[in-house]
């Protein structure tokens, strides 16, 4: 017998050999419970004009439902891209004459909303600290968020210093900056340059320098050349830190007081001062971070392209994708005022429309806000909001993509964990009743290197984010959610094949077993199918056009409709869930007893070339048992389903569905790269 079929029998036979999935059902032992119709949902994020038209019609709303998804989550992606949005054109600018200034929107009814418009902010300035932010023809100077001043948060400005952060792209050799202050200007400020690694990623490495002479305490605004060094420091990143404002109104007026609190800069440069005292740049375009913006615009900074628009509430709610049940509603919290998101809540209220949970901003990481400014606008808005319903349920801060506990700079006590900070600044200001829930958005892998052996990093890289966020100050009462989720951030080729639909199983199995809450997956409408980095692929659960036509199925909709139909029971009730374990890496288990009585396993076999055969047993104090009676086993694998990559054109060939059938006893064949459920009652005793 030659070496290679020696290794091929020992293969074989290894692959033969039963491993056996154990299941502890002891009293007491439950590790989670939940409602598939709270705890199982999808979302619906940013379209087109035509897009709400197609979307938001019977054939596609049936489509979209017959994953099997219970609940739905609205996505805000204006507030992702840095703008305001008016949820209804009907209501009041702070500037009537002009059109300008705050808009807060009327609870009244009137027409039905159809669509949602975003507005550039024109003091954003020079902030690039989002996705693709909206564009507008206004753009002047930038200015910080006035709700962040002392005027609305109570407190000493000093508690919640604003900055700028710029980027030089490369360590340059400097000793001086020039900063072109607008109204309101900094009094007090200092210029810091930063030693480590970027102080902007997820966990800065490093620390902030303040320049030998860059401290200022009677700053007069107007543009300042400030020597910072005798001699040049090199430096990438420099960072201008204010914390008593001026309060001197800009060219907008002292009609509101909104227009005269916090600071704007006009312009920021580094570089150095000569031994004759004349200033030159470092050369090169500099990128610059900002601590907040400020939402004043004005009618004339809309997005009236048809492109990135929201779904009207009305359309929302009457179409149908709601599934009758109380969907998570968005209110625009970092590019917002609290009147209008209070607003926004009643005209939904007195519609009738049933609200499930409310997230307050959009991904406040990502524009690298600092947790006590995100508390204060928070407990602003709650304020506003439980002025119209004490009794809803508010939440945050949807967090990006998260996969670790997000560090930023230490505080004055060196703490530096994002979420603990958050959750401190509630504590310390009585407001924890505020936080029903905890959220976060999942994107665990880089798009252009996901390989195979990425499924198996997913349950444990799922269940060490609810580890950190508990390990960090989240209470164990407060409920965690993933409110956004797919494979990556970023459209990638893994997302139509059946690697999906194997992450989307250990995705959420391992979510609920780490103790999760609600997961919704992302997103509920189709999607063209579009060319990556690994090869064509949809966000969705459908093959389409770009006219929203479906030919097909991806495999995202076959697990969706494993994990809703064939795992869990949707109107039925609360599930618990119990440990469970197969013993080897290639397959995971989760365990669930369902409300009709039937225990239900989701079984995932990651091995992508052979299958494995498991038997089940259920542990309970005093005995061992195994399935009795009819067992009811359904398979989807890559037997099912094959992604044939052709551009625009790609398709699955075969394309589902799922293979059932009816069998006996506690011993089953999972076939290669497959998930499996199997599901039946227990009764006798295994001695």
């Amino acid at each position: 017998m030659t070496r290679y079929a020696l290794w091929a029998l020992v293969a074989v036979a290894a692959y033969s050999q039963t491993a056996t999935v154990q299941v502890d059902i002891a009293p007491g032992h439950a590790i989670n419970s939940f409602d598939p119709d709270s705890a199982l949902g999808s979302s619906i994020d940013v379209l087109s004009r035509t897009g709400i038209d197609k979307v938001y019609t019977p054939h596609i709303v049936q489509e979209a439902l017959s994953a099997g998804w219970g609940p739905i989550t609205y996505r805000n992606n204006t507030e992702l891209r840095m703008a305001a949005w008016h949820w209804t054109e009907n209501g009041n600018w702070s500037d009537p004459a002009s059109k300008s200034g705050y808009f807060t929107a009327s609870s009244e009814l009137k027409e039905p909303l159809r669509y949602i418009l975003s507005y550039a902010l024109p003091h954003r300035g020079f902030s690039a600290s989002g996705d693709r932010p909206v564009q507008g023809p206004n753009s002047s100077h930038w200015k910080s968020h006035p709700y962040l001043t002392s005027k609305f948060t109570g407190e000493s400005d000093s508690l919640h210093p604003q900055w700028v952060v710029m980027d030089l792209r490369a360590d340059k050799p400097l000793n001086a900056v020039e900063i072109g202050w607008a109204n309101p200007y900094a009094k007090v400020y200092q210029v810091d340059y930063w030693v480590g690694r970027s102080p902007l990623g997820r966990a800065p490495d490093g620390q902030w320098k303040t320049f030998p002479g860059g401290v200022v305490k009677d700053g007069k605004g107007g543009t300042v050349t400030l020597k910072l060094a005798p001699d040049s420091i090199v430096a990438r990143f420099v960072r201008v830190w204010m914390t008593e404002s001026s309060n001197t109104c800009d060219l907008h007026g002292s009609g509101d007081i909104r227009n005269c609190v916090g600071y704007g800069i006009q312009d920021f440069k580094a570089g150095i001062i000569d031994a004759g005292g004349t200033f030159s740049a470092v050369s090169g375009e500099a990128g610059y971070t900002t601590s907040s913006i400020d939402p004043w615009h004005s009618a004339t900074d809309v997005n009236a392209t048809g492109s990135g628009q929201h779904t009207g509430f009305d359309v929302f709610f009457t179409s149908g994708l709601t599934n009758n049940l109380p969907a998570m509603i968005p209110v625009t919290m970092l590019y917002g005022t609290p009147d209008d998101s209070a607003a926004q809540i009643a005209y939904i209220k007195k519609r009738g429309y049933p609200i499930g949970w409310i997230e307050m901003g959009e991904e406040p990481d990502g524009k690298r806000i600092l947790p006590e400014d995100y508390a204060a606008l928070y407990i602003q808005w709650a304020k506003a909001i439980h002025q119209v319903d004490p009794s809803l349920k508010l939440g945050g801060p949807v967090f990006e993509g998260l996969n670790e506990d997000i560090k930023v700079w230490p505080d004055g006590q060196g703490r530096t964990s994002w979420i603990g900070r958050f959750i401190a600044y509630l504590k310390s200001h009585g407001h924890m009743s505020d936080l029903a829930f905890v959220s976060l958005e999942h994107y665990p892998f880089e798009p252009c290197s996901i390989t195979w052996k990425s499924l198996y990093r997913e349950p444990q890289m799922m269940k060490h984010v609810l580890d950190a966020l508990r390990e960090n100050g989240v209470p164990k009462e407060i409920p965690i959610m993933v409110t956004e989720s797919h494979i990556s951030w970023r459209l990638t080729g893994p997302m139509s094949t059946i690697f999906a639909a194997l992450w989307l199983a250990d995705n959420i199995g391992s979510f609920f077993e780490g103790g999760g809450a609600a997961f919704y997956h992302s997103p509920i409408q189709p999607q063209p199918v579009q060319d990556t980095c690994l090869g064509p692929a949809s966000w969705s659960n459908f093959v389409a056009d770009r006219d929203y036509n479906i030919t097909g199925y991806t495999s995202p909709y076959w697990a969706a409709r494993m994990i809703n139909i064939e795992w869990v029971q949707h109107r039925s009730g609360l599930h618990q869930m119990f440990p469970s374990t197969a013993g080897i890496e290639d397959v995971t288990s989760y365990a669930v007893h369902r409300p009709d009585g039937n225990w239900s396993l989701m079984l995932v076999n990651r091995n992508e070339t052979s299958p494995h055969t498991i038997s089940v047993v259920f542990n309970d104090s005093k005995s061992k048992r195994g399935f009795a009676g009819p067992v009811t086993m359904v398979t989807f694998g890559s037997e099912q389903y094959v992604w044939k990559p052709d551009g625009a054109k790609s398709y699955a060939d075969p394309d589902g569905p799922p293979v059932a059938r009816v069998t006996q006893g506690s011993q089953f064949t999972l076939p290669k790269a497959s998930v499996t459920v199997v599901r039946g009652k227990i009764e006798a005793d295994i001695r």
